[in-house]
């Protein structure tokens, strides 16, 4: 009997949360955008634990992980993969690059350089890679968690708008409370990370399944309205030069659907998209230089945004 999808995230949760200490918010996020079959962009400073936080969701979803540290040489071949001439079998072969897997860490994404970083563009979108003419599919699913330190800037390039605009949810793990830094020291016991014992909870099938079941999730009219009021809203705001795109729109949307299929209902309500919103919004919003030089952050923006416009009132159970 396959399991709801409320029921597969609480034990997915629970399990990465077995090596993951206090942060069951960001692990139900990346599950959120997993099932709305979108990327990730995980911003934060060095050791917070982005590198593990990925890992243990590989292992205990069970799915197929790689991971790509960028690096200002690495070559867009490096991350799709190279045609090879065999001498053995007098014929070229395809040598696979990481990005064939069910799920990416691109560790440092905006060390790459840009023609580097375009190599992703395609992949994120799509779920193809183009080489030497050919279109290859990539596994599905595919989940690409990528991470960038917003602190340091030597030596990195700054992602692109399109780039930027190909991921469903922008997060920050942020630093445990004391409890869950104590809980992580208490855990160091063995010459091995705790995360190489996480069992698979799920299967790819599985995966597969339920990202159709959330598309089915109900959206009421009036709630499509609010949504589209909040990106016409960002568009308008008078700190940002340029809104949400469409794209985000669809993003919200989605994740939306997800959340709401995560809570055990068949149906979204408004708390589900203003719990979201910033995490949509946060990457997509060009400010204004003056915005900038006033140090107007972006998620006091969305604040405004989300405070000017109307919560339609729906009846719950549609």
């Amino acid at each position: 009997m396959q399991k709801t999808i409320q029921q597969w995230a609480e034990d997915i949760t629970s399990g990465v949360e077995t090596v993951f200490y206090g942060k069951q918010r960001v692990i139900r996020k990346l599950l959120c955008a997993l099932l709305s079959r979108g990327h990730v962009l995980l911003e934060d400073v060095p050791g917070t634990g982005k590198t593990i936080l990925a890992r243990a969701m590989a292992n205990t979803l069970g799915t197929q992980f790689k991971r790509l540290q960028c690096t200002p040489d690495l070559l867009p071949a490096d991350v799709l993969g190279v045609t090879i001439w065999s001498a053995e079998q007098q014929k070229f072969l395809f040598r696979q690059g990481p990005i064939m897997t069910n799920m990416l860490l691109v560790d440092e994404i905006n060390r790459a350089t840009p023609r580097t970083q375009a190599a992703l563009l395609e992949a994120m979108a799509e779920r193809q890679i183009s080489i030497d003419g050919r279109r290859i599919q990539l596994p599905d699913p595919f989940f690409l968690i990528a991470t960038e330190n917003p602190v340091e800037f030597e030596g990195t390039f700054p992602l692109p708008e399109a780039q930027k605009d190909r991921f469903i949810l922008s997060l920050s793990i942020g630093y445990p409370d004391r409890a869950a830094e104590a809980v992580m020291l208490e855990s160091q016991r063995q010459i091995s990370h705790p995360v190489d014992t996480l069992k698979p909870l799920t299967q790819v099938d599985e995966i597969l399944a339920l990202q159709e079941e959330v598309t089915k999730i109900h959206v009421d009219s009036a709630l499509r309205d609010y949504m589209l009021a909040l990106v016409t809203a960002s568009r308008n705001h008078p700190s940002v030069r340029l809104g949400v795109s469409p794209r985000g729109s669809l993003a919200l949307y989605r994740a939306s659907q997800a959340w709401a299929a995560m809570e055990g209902r068949s149906y979204v309500i408004p708390e589900d998209i203003k719990g979201l919103v910033a995490d949509v919004f946060r990457k997509r919003l060009i400010l204004h230089p003056e915005s900038i030089i006033k140090n107007i952050s972006v998620d006091r923006i969305i604040e405004s945004i989300v405070d000017s416009v109307p919560v339609p009132v729906i009846k719950e159970g549609v």
